[in-house]
């Protein structure tokens, strides 16, 4: 972003790089120009934290006063310096794998990106984890892309009406007010591109700068297109079926074309949920043009440069769209495929579905066209094996080739100021540009009496927000003089006093009202003469949600109880300054989920750098992260307890053990056991639960090795690309022809023996692995066993007796022979699910 847009060139001159900074969203969180915001407008920026608005309202007076001021200019001059140092410099890639000629782009395909309030384009964790995904990928230096949506009215805002119902609004983002410019040509015209799907569509691209990444953002509203189609991009999740299809229609298709358009051809694709799915089609296609390849070819080649990332954790949360719908959205598209609209469909679609009528899911239709696939949690893994098994059939669902790589948050961006300079101080200022291992180690030196003036000092700084929030809202709904405002405002919260926190979607499965099962018990805990606890709320039921709305208003009128009016708010419009707020001053956040319907739930680990702890039911990261050293447990869920069992724990838990943690204080007025969990949650959970060991995750264990193996397959013009797909289809067409003779199976005393006559037909023994496999049980490890082949059966084509011997360590019953494809360039069974299971 240039200044000379902003400023006379004298003026220029000495605020060199305030509009640099001020169009880099990384400076919405980034704590050292704080200061340089709040001189230009300090109630602005605390309202807004977008220093791009904040640039563009100052007067040119007050830019004029402050160019004369040698202390801010010193200051801004220090901050810019620091600023083009850290873009320039080689950071975690540069040092380690920059080398490696295989990766040279990664392009991170997301509908929402929740990076500040300053551009409002998410509506919640999917989107602040895309954030901060992008945010720790500046920080390590990675050659990223993201690409994504900009949404002229975002998500919903929310307001209540006297009765506690809540109220959706959409005010309209006005583009000149959010830090993106629009991208240009060569020729320096708007770029923008045009697509058939199945009317002509034309689509303008923006960027957003992120520290060392850019965001390119596609957005509808041009005036050359028909007023309908100008809405495609006005609200974030709004509208019906086919208006989410054609969202996601121009994030897949479009986003690829927009890269291609300015040159950029990743390496690797990083799918973040199902909405990103198209893009597999569309890389396909693009290759498809460019080497002379038929569809499945192509695919065959892309699959393996594609990453899948799942965040649902049931299966009809997956987009899925009618046949119909899908044929006159994407109908002209698969002529451009050169494929039929039935085989478009099978893409999305069960193997073996013959229901005309059966829904084409996104999420099946990325995991056709990745070569990875990962949940954001161990037990999220677990549940999506489980919720896949249908592109499976007839594997084990320990074979699905679902992994994980668990969530972590952008640290710098949710820390507060004074527990950034704790860390500072202790650990270093690059200690999130770099492997995080020593960290916890460094941490652990900090005096107890540290930890706590931090933790009060944050409580305090929540506790001033919550009144300016409380102030606002009586100001709106209440008829009070400005003394008696004063006075009301002024008896909400104590610094002093244990502040509980909980902030999430308000939907039924993540049980927002569990702690308010028994208010009078709440009441009382909230209450308590010499033990007392302050509680804020804060969240959103999506417009269409009635039962989650309807929690919320419950929360609403326990609030307006007497007793309970100074200690517990609920906050209105949860957003990302909100978030910050909570996050960084609560001492006690609370988590209810359903188990195991949390994916995984980063809002727990944002609390986790500001000295925060967690109670929360084991499920998502909690249940990783949780010993009894770190916080507590809500346990119980998954053994079959009611939510009433359950809530009669968390209160007891509350009672007898949170509550007073807190309150034992030594002779120096510090609280011995709640700080010594403090230090073990900070040592060892932040440093893991980042998204810099997220990122650093993702790279060598997918992005790297995925670069290189589809530069493997497209070398040469598509050559191994042709051959694995002429093998997959020989594959097809032999497979039935398998014949298996003879089984034994025996114990030998301290040995078992299994021995199996096989007849392959047309295919040889390179094509097949034949193995013995067992199933994990409470006592055993799943284990599988390669059966090699003994010796070849006489007068037979391809007939094969396969012999193995084991220790006699499981029952014999145990163990199933089986057959599956085997290509050395091929990942089975996520490119050929073909398996047979001997009896």
């Amino acid at each position: 972003m240039k200044a000379s847009g902003f400023f006379r060139p004298d003026l220029a001159k000495k605020l060199d790089g305030l509009a640099e900074l001020a169009g880099d969203c990384s400076y919405t969180w980034a704590h050292g120009a704080d200061e340089i915001w709040s001189e230009l407008d300090d109630e602005l920026w605390r309202l807004t934290r977008n220093p791009w608005l904040v640039l563009q309202s100052v007067s040119h007076a007050h830019l004029e006063t402050l160019s004369e001021n040698p202390d801010f200019c010193q200051k801004l001059r220090t901050i810019v310096s620091a600023h083009r140092l850290a873009l320039s410099e080689n950071r975690w890639f540069q040092h380690h794998y920059e080398q490696q000629a295989a990766l040279k782009k990664i392009a991170y395909f997301s509908m929402e990106f929740g990076l500040s309030e300053a551009l409002p384009i998410y509506s919640g964790g999917l989107g602040l984890l895309a954030g901060d995904h992008l945010k720790a990928a500046s920080d390590l230096g990675l050659p990223l892309v993201g690409v994504g949506l900009l949404y002229q009215n975002g998500y919903f805002r929310q307001d209540f009406d006297a009765d506690g119902n809540q109220i959706a609004l959409y005010p309209s983002s006005n583009t000149s007010d959010l830090p993106v410019t629009p991208v240009r040509d060569a020729n320096g015209e708007w770029l923008r591109i045009k697509l058939l799907t199945p009317y002509q569509l034309w689509v303008r691209v923006w960027q957003a700068q992120i520290g060392r990444i850019e965001l390119y953002l596609l957005d509808t509203n041009d005036p050359i297109n028909h007023p309908v189609d100008r809405c495609i991009t006005t609200e974030l999740y709004g509208g019906g079926s086919s208006h989410r299809l054609a969202q996601e229609i121009l994030l897949g298709i479009g986003g690829w074309r927009v890269l291609q358009a300015l040159g950029i051809t990743p390496d690797v694709c990083h799918l973040n949920e199902g909405h990103a799915a198209l893009v597999v089609l569309e890389r396909a296609r693009d290759l498809m043009l460019e080497k002379d390849l038929d569809f499945a070819t192509a695919l065959t080649i892309t699959r393996a440069g594609n990453l899948f990332t799942t965040h649902t954790p049931v299966e009809a949360g997956f987009d899925r769209f009618s046949p119909d719908l899908v044929n006159n959205q994407l109908g002209l598209y698969a002529k451009e495929l050169d494929i039929s609209v039935a085989a478009l469909l099978s893409l999305g679609r069960a193997p073996g579905c013959t229901d005309p009528a059966a829904p084409f899911n996104m999420a099946y239709l990325a995991i056709r066209g990745s070569a990875a696939v990962n949940g954001v949690s161990r037990l999220h893994a677990e549940v999506s094996r489980d919720i896949f098994s249908p592109l499976f059939p007839n594997w084990s669902r320990h074979d699905i080739p679902v992994t994980n790589v668990t969530n972590g948050v952008h640290v710098p961006a949710w820390d507060s100021k004074d527990a950034d300079e704790l860390w500072t101080q202790l650990c270093g200022k690059g200690r999130w540009f770099c492997d995080p291992e020593m960290l916890g180690q460094n941490f652990n030196r900090v005096a107890d009496q540290e930890l706590w003036q931090m933790r009060a000092k944050n409580r305090a700084r929540l506790v001033h927000f919550v009144r300016d929030e409380y102030n606002r809202e009586l100001n709106i709904h209440s008829n009070l003089t400005e003394k008696e405002l004063e006075k009301r405002v002024l008896r909400v919260f104590d610094p002093n006093v244990m502040t509980i926190g909980f902030a999430r979607r308000f939907a039924t499965y993540k049980r927002p009202n569990l702690l308010l099962t028994d208010p009078d018990r709440l009441a009382r805990i909230l209450c308590h003469p010499d033990r007392p606890v302050q509680l804020v709320i804060s969240g959103k039921a999506h417009p269409a949600d009635q039962p989650g709305q309807l929690l919320i208003k419950a929360w609403h009128q326990f609030m307006r109880r007497p007793e309970i009016r100074d200690r517990a708010v609920f906050l209105s419009d949860y957003d990302m300054i909100t978030a910050e707020f909570l996050v960084q001053g609560v001492d006690l956040w609370i988590n209810t989920p359903r188990r195991p319907w949390e994916a995984c739930g980063t809002s727990g680990m944002k609390i986790l750098v500001n000295g925060g702890l967690n109670v929360s039911e084991l499920d998502g990261w909690w249940a990783e992260a949780y010993t009894p050293e770190v916080g507590w447990s809500l346990n119980g869920n998954e053994d079959g307890h009611s939510d009433q069992e359950q809530a009669e724990m968390l209160y007891r838990l509350l009672e007898e053990d949170i509550v007073p943690a807190f309150y034992e204080r030594n002779d120096n007025g510090i609280p011995e056991r709640w700080t010594k969990k403090m230090r073990a949650s900070m040592t060892t959970l932040t440093p893991y639960f980042s998204a810099n060991r997220m990122v650093r995750e993702y790279t060598e264990r997918f992005y790297l090795p995925l670069a290189t193996h589809y530069h493997e397959r497209a070398a040469k013009q598509g050559e191994l690309g042709k051959e694995l797909t002429q093998w997959q289809q020989h594959l097809q067409d032999f497979w039935p022809k398998i014949h298996v003779a003879q089984v034994q199976a025996e114990d030998q005393g301290a040995q078992q023996l299994f021995k199996l006559h096989i007849y392959l037909g047309d295919l040889t023994a390179d094509d097949v692995a034949v193995q013995l496999f067992s199933e994990p049980t409470a006592d055993f490890q799943q284990a599988i066993h390669p059966i090699p082949i003994d010796h070849p059966i006489p007068g037979a084509i391809n007939g094969y007796v396969y012999s193995l011997t084991i220790p006699a360590i499981r029952p014999l019953k145990d163990y199933t022979p089986r057959i599956i494809p085997r290509h050395p360039g091929c990942q089975v069974p996520i490119e050929t699910q073909h398996i047979l299971w001997i009896k």
